[in-house]
């Protein structure tokens, strides 16, 4: 007698491989350094993703250029910092290519309503932004090195382009990053999923 293929093992690998790896993915994205939010000093993967949101507001904002090191070489990035952010309706996606057995799936973080996201001493490395854009206060031309108004120790190289502002509001925000690091960083009703195919937040 031939036995009948055993389709509910089979399931549950492929869901137990997909889990753990947005499980370990979503642990790295969500983790911030214990001492504040130093840019430049850990490798990223070879992996952007992406965060979408109605309305980002943050304070001590900085900007400046600068690099993510990743294992498939550096990144050219806008290292953006705030003292203080809060985005309405945040989302965050990854695309994880090739997977065992299930192809490619989308990991999305989701935190709806208003200041769904919150965050302290909060740096990303940005490849990529749209929206639109309001300083408050700002000064545009700042030497990288001499900036002041963003997360503490949060420096560009000496001579370097920057920017700060006393507030920064984007209103619809669509953002590629590299990296995020945080002194504390919030989600309030958190909803993680793991999708077939692509399905990011844009």
């Amino acid at each position: 007698m031939v036995e009948a293929p055993r389709r509910g093992r089979i399931r549950w690998l492929r869901f137990a491989g997909v889990l753990a790896a947005g499980l370990a993915l979503a642990a790295l994205l969500l983790t911030g350094l214990a001492q504040g939010a130093l840019a430049a000093s850990f490798a990223v993967s070879g992996t952007s993703f992406k965060i979408s949101a109605d309305k980002l507001v943050g304070t001590g904002f900085v900007q400046f250029g600068g690099t993510d090191n990743g294992a498939d070489g550096p990144h050219a990035v806008g290292v953006s910092g705030f003292r203080t952010a809060a985005a309405d309706n945040f989302c965050q996606s990854v695309a994880l290519r090739g997977l065992p057995l299930v192809g490619d799936v989308t990991l999305r973080l989701v935190s709806p309503g208003p200041e769904g996201m919150s965050a302290t001493n909060i740096v990303l490395g940005v490849a990529g932004l749209t929206g639109d854009m309001t300083l408050v206060n700002s000064a545009i031309g700042v030497d990288a090195s001499q900036v002041s108004q963003g997360p503490p120790g949060v420096l560009g190289q000496p001579g370097g382009f920057a920017q700060q502002a006393e507030q920064a509001t984007v209103v619809a925000p669509r953002m590629v990053a590299w990296s995020a690091t945080a002194y504390t960083l919030r989600l309030k009703n958190l909803s993680m999923s793991l999708r077939a195919g692509d399905d990011e937040c844009f």
